[in-house]
């Protein structure tokens, strides 16, 4: 292939295993007049191992927009430059969709060179559905934030995948536990690197496993979670019964189905009957 003029490539490079270079990713890398990296420390000795020596400008989430522009400007002068990231495919929890943006905006072409993806890596080994999935990058660090960013994903059928550094793991797996409940899943970790490990189970088993193995607090993780798979129905149904056994534990029965009726918009005599029987057992 030839490198054109004033074409920006999105390169993808390996997220562990340097084998997974492809020969296309190293010929762009080679023949394009500069490479745009999160981090030129990082980046260089990667290319020097394929026996690149290209140019390198550091482009990160501190300077992404004023970077951005000089790049642009070099672009539309006829520059050909490679986006690549620290680890995998640009853009995916990584800098450059203002470059990418910016650059589609003012007719500049922008050719991808695929390659490794950590979610799409995990997702092809997790042995949960694939035919539909949610990619959420990184949550939020703090708990509360946390668990409110996972339950405004509760609804999605697809399989949920999210980033998480290995010593945040456990706890994130807990939140998922307490907000999803015992849904399937798996952790994946330092894929394709030698200590590669996945772990699959529901997710209060999930949780308290890597809380008890600090082996399995260390690197980078993928965490894939199954989507929620009953009705509309059932899980109204069951959001009506979360309601009404909170309230039931505090009020007299008549009061916490009245309460229960008027917060959720259920029918209150089905919610009397559903009280009456869970007393009962």
């Amino acid at each position: 292939m030839n490198i054109e003029a004033g074409v920006l490539y999105v390169v993808a490079t390996p997220i562990g295993n340097l084998a997974d270079m492809s020969p296309r990713a190293c010929k762009v890398l080679t023949d394009v007049d500069l490479v745009a990296c999160e981090d030129t420390r990082h980046s260089r000795p990667l290319l020097a191992h394929f026996g690149i020596a290209t140019p390198l400008v550091a482009y990160h989430e501190h300077n992404e927009r004023e970077e951005a522009a000089k790049l642009l400007t070099r672009l539309k002068g006829g520059a050909s430059i490679a986006l690549i990231s620290d680890a995998g495919t640009p853009l995916v929890s990584d800098p450059g969709f203002v470059l990418v943006h910016a650059a589609r905006a003012e007719g500049i072409r922008v050719e991808p060179v695929p390659g490794p993806s950590a979610p799409i890596c995990a997702l092809s080994a997790a042995g949960l559905p694939s035919d539909r999935f949610l990619f959420l990058g990184f949550p939020p660090r703090h708990e509360a934030s946390r668990r409110e960013w996972i339950a405004a994903c509760a609804a999605e059928p697809g399989t949920l995948i999210l980033f998480e550094a290995g010593r945040r793991a456990a706890a994130t797996l807990a939140d998922l536990a307490a907000v999803l409940g015992p849904r399937p899943a798996v952790l994946a970790r330092e894929l394709t690197k030698r200590f590669e490990t996945f772990l699959a189970g529901d997710l209060p088993l999930l949780a308290e496993q890597v809380g008890s193995d600090a082996e399995q607090q260390l690197g980078e993780c993928v965490i894939l979670v199954g989507g929620e798979r009953r009705s509309e129905a059932e899980r109204s149904a069951a959001e009506h019964q979360r309601v009404l056994d909170i309230l039931a534990a505090e009020l007299p029965l008549k009061q916490a189905v009245a309460l229960t009726a008027r917060i959720t918009g259920g029918n209150r005599n089905r919610l009397y009957r559903q009280a009456l029987a869970a007393r009962r057992h």
